[in-house]
């Protein structure tokens, strides 16, 4: 499981299957890209916003961990798929949904992925203007140059990248908690304990939607890992390093917004920073802030990159991608996400409480299918090559799993709590949103009711792509098959 020394530094592939003549790396990269991308700013805002709107810090901590337990575990489940798929997560998905609408839940994904690079730049860009002493507008253009040049250099690279934040994110954060706890009385803080459901809830479902949301791109950085890679250790080295560096992150949060008697909203990294003083420490604790917020910003737009391929190659049954159309393809999706940093820069934390609150109601009805999918009912055998043939197996259009998620998104109307919507339960429930527990549940349930009784044909056994001969460059699973 040593890396290829012959591996080039660019990347070659997409979208297509990963070759085991092409495998490659261990799990503990797994483990390192994931506290990298969790070991960041915006985790920090996050676990803030559980005290911010109205929870107190003993029973928002525990709340978190909650959240963070649960969507670690949808997160780690979709991650275990790589190695034995050798695929991008949403391509697997043409197995529920058919070949043309796996795009339904992709075309979604590709907004989330512009929301979260978008709020990420925002943060860094505070960081790189302090730094350099220029405006916030500046430090995100800046910050959306180097996000292009390591998404078009790809898979080794994102990686390394996840490597280095690691170590640089363990270091800040053990300095920025030993400054903090000599600035306050943590024990003081812990001993305020205000049970209210509603505060409690909100942090469970803040932690658990930043997990759930990596489910649709984790298998795209465990997919190079050998194919006899065990699935329970991919589990755990995923698993292990999002969940420990999200809520190491989001403890900070919430002890900084309690400290700070209102100052933290607003002005994140500032308060952040100033808990280190100023000077060369300062200069170096936003450079650790936006380098921390790269590795996560680019597994972002690659997820992008790869979700706007798998949909063009959907309906066209072949994609070949250069790399002057990566180029391009990364130019596009940096550059919207950069100009909605841009003009929503002002008015971040608000908004980016009710975003990621209201994904939750169109990725978990996702992650439930296929996840009951892939575990219960085709149990890892799925027939690669049909995945690229509209006209095989799995079809143009699976009505069953397009239904039940359609059903997973409306059961959870009822329930949802957000700026965007307030479904008519939620104050009967004591304003409190339980919608992504629904839309977990019940289309996992009803799926797994359906498909066991009207699924299509399932292989006896998984079936990939013929090996030999597979092109050396990008050219999609039809031309490997």
């Amino acid at each position: 499981m040593a890396a290829n020394d012959t591996t080039p530094l660019i990347e070659r592939r997409s979208i297509d299957y990963i070759p085991e003549a092409e495998r490659h790396g261990r799990l503990l990269s797994q483990f390192t890209l994931w506290m990298g991308a969790n070991l960041q700013i915006t985790a920090i805002v996050t676990g803030a916003l559980a005290v911010v709107l109205g929870g107190d810090v003993f029973w928002s901590l525990i709340g978190l961990l909650i959240g963070q337990l649960i969507g670690g575990g949808v997160m780690a489940l979709h991650a275990a798929q790589g190695p034995k798929l050798g695929l991008p997560q949403m391509i697997s998905s043409r197995v529920q949904f058919g070949v043309y609408g796996a795009a339904i839940p992709i075309v979604l994904v590709c907004l989330m992925y512009l929301g979260f690079t978008a709020t990420g730049t925002v943060l860094s860009g505070q960081a790189l203007g302090q730094l350099f002493g220029v405006s916030d507008s500046i430090g995100i253009l800046i910050f959306a140059s180097v996000i292009v040049l390591v998404t078009v250099l790809g898979y080794r690279v994102i990686h390394f990248i996840g490597r280095v934040a690691s170590v640089i994110g363990v270091i800040a954060f053990v300095y920025l908690f030993s400054r903090l706890m000599s600035q306050t009385d943590v024990g003081a803080l812990l001993q305020i304990r205000h049970f209210s459901w509603s505060s409690f809830l909100l942090a469970v479902s803040l932690a658990a939607s930043w997990q759930i949301a990596f489910g649709p791109y984790v298998a795209d950085y465990s997919r190079y890992l050998p194919s006899q890679t065990s699935s329970v250790k991919t589990f755990f080295a995923a698993g292990a390093g999002s969940v420990i560096g999200a809520q190491v992150a989001m403890v900070l949060g919430v002890f900084a917004a309690a400290m700070s008697n209102g100052q933290f909203a607003g002005h994140e990294v500032a308060y952040i920073v100033g808990l280190s003083g100023t000077g060369a420490t300062a200069a170096l604790l936003y450079f650790s802030i936006a380098f921390g917020k790269v590795t996560i910003s680019t597994l972002n737009s690659y997820g992008s990159f790869m979700c706007i391929a798998t949909i063009i190659s959907g309906f066209r049954g072949r994609l070949e991608v250069t790399r002057l159309q990566r180029l391009v393809f990364v130019l596009v999706i940096v550059g919207t996400a950069t100009l909605i940093a841009l003009l929503g820069q002002h008015s971040f934390l608000g908004a980016f409480k009710s975003f990621i609150l209201f994904l939750l109601a169109f990725f978990t009805p996702w992650s439930a299918i296929n996840l009951v999918d892939y575990y219960c009912i085709t149990r890892e055998r799925y027939d690669v090559p049909a995945l690229a043939d509209p006209n095989g197996r799995y079809g143009r259009w699976n009505l069953l799993g397009i239904g039940v998620y359609v059903f997973g998104v409306l059961v959870q109307l009822p329930f949802i709590s957000t700026k965007f919507y307030t479904g008519p339960l939620v104050a009967a429930l004591g304003d409190v949103d339980i919608s992504w527990i629904i839309g977990l549940v019940l289309p996992a349930a009803l799926y797994y009711l359906c498909a066991k009784k009207w699924h299509g044909t399932v292989p006896d056994h998984l079936i990939l792509p013929k090996e030999q001969g597979a092109l050396p460059t990008t050219d999609g699973l039809a031309a490997q098959a």
